[in-house]
């Protein structure tokens, strides 16, 4: 059984506002949007630092999200998803987005089936 991979780091929606250079009223569309994953931890939404780690991972976030909710995950299952060491990738799927972000895609689309 593969185990889930905990994010390295947590952002909250001012800390990703800070990181985007963006006001947080933007954040918040972009949340809505699903163009970034936040899920509550300790009754605050947060973000995993590496989802916005490169303009790739972000640029490709957007796309990996919206098959993984076509395929009927939530946010908490997305980001396990996101998490989970596959082999195939040789590492996590956030970890792929920027430089394997095709690939992350299949195999989003795939998780559906």
């Amino acid at each position: 059984m593969t185990t889930e991979i905990s994010p390295a780091e947590w952002l909250t929606l001012p800390d990703v506002s800070e990181r985007l250079d963006l006001p947080i009223l933007k954040v918040r569309q972009l949340l809505r949007e699903g163009q970034i994953l936040a899920v509550r931890r300790d009754g605050v939404l947060r973000v995993p630092s590496e989802l916005l780690a490169t303009p790739l991972a972000i640029k490709h976030l957007p796309g990996v999200l919206n098959l993984l909710r076509d395929a009927g995950y939530n946010d908490e299952e997305a980001l396990r998803w996101l998490y989970t060491p596959d082999e195939y990738l040789e590492g996590t799927p956030a970890a792929a987005l920027s430089h394997r972000s095709t690939e992350v895609k299949r195999r989003a689309q795939a998780a559906g089936f």
